[in-house]
């Protein structure tokens, strides 16, 4: 090849070397830019922190590559092979991860919708605790005694959840059965007593105590104050030893269950 041609060869391809680098430092300003602007537009529309912090990387990433793309194709790279190799690569990740995707999925609605947030007392994905960390593709939460349950998100929105902490008061159900031989006054007037003594039952809404079922053994009573959602289980566990203690003190008998039998003579 003459010296003329090398010259010429040299400064093509220095032209494109050039221009790709130009496409490659410009493309990644305005990849900056975009990224940017979506962040900022996430950031208005109150995205989560977690949920915005990977759309923001992801969005890079993709903008990332078409700049990489553009700026082999202005370097003279047949990028059509290139393309169909990627897109077949990303279907092939794609069907690998499909349950990731589910939970990234799952993930980005538990974080945009929030049926509970960090703190919360929840029933969810099978499991019920204090919602310690809420990511993009599982849920971690503490159970009563302390033990840590890693839930994928999947499994979570799939199924019914139940936040107890989403309201700020709650209402105890009890059930508290008495001897057919009692006298009902004064056992609605002894539970009355005992609900009106604790500081921590609300007026309002009114608490409930009302006869319920005449059962087998039993007249069942159903007693239901309301409480602040924080005070629920030490208002519950405090009313059944109550009831029961103060029961025996005034002679109100709390029955066994039991059953008569009647044998009949030939």
């Amino acid at each position: 090849m003459e010296l003329s041609g090398l010259i010429d060869t040299a400064i093509s391809w220095g032209i494109r070397i050039a221009g790709a680098i130009l496409v490659f430092i410009i493309g990644k300003w305005v990849a900056q830019k975009i990224t940017n602007l979506v962040e900022k537009f996430m950031e208005r529309s109150a995205v989560e922190p977690t949920l915005l912090k990977f759309l923001r990387s992801l969005t890079y990433i993709v903008l990332m590559i078409l700049v990489i793309i553009a700026a082999l194709g202005t370097l003279g790279v047949q990028t059509t092979s290139f393309v169909a190799i990627l897109g077949a690569a990303t279907l092939a990740v794609g069907l690998a991860l499909q349950s990731n995707l589910s939970n990234f999925g799952a993930g980005a609605v538990l974080l945009m919708f929030k049926p509970f947030k960090v703190g919360d007392f929840v029933e969810a994905g099978g499991a019920m605790g204090t919602i310690e960390e809420i990511g993009i593709f599982h849920t971690k939460m503490k159970t009563g005694d302390n033990k840590l349950i890693i839930i994928p998100n999947s499994n979570i929105i799939g199924n019914n959840i139940t936040n107890f902490s989403a309201k700020d008061t709650r209402r105890i159900d009890l059930v508290i059965g008495v001897g057919y031989e009692d006298d009902l006054k004064k056992v609605k007037e002894e539970l009355w007593n005992i609900i009106n003594a604790d500081e921590r039952i609300l007026k309002e809404p009114a608490p409930t105590i009302a006869v319920s079922e005449l059962a087998d053994s039993s007249v069942n009573f159903v007693v239901r104050p309301w409480v602040k959602s924080s005070d629920y289980w030490p208002v519950y566990f405090d009313l059944l030893e109550t009831i029961k203690t103060r029961f025996d003190e005034v002679g109100i008998s709390i029955p066994y269950p039991q059953m008569d039998v009647h044998l009949k003579k030939e």
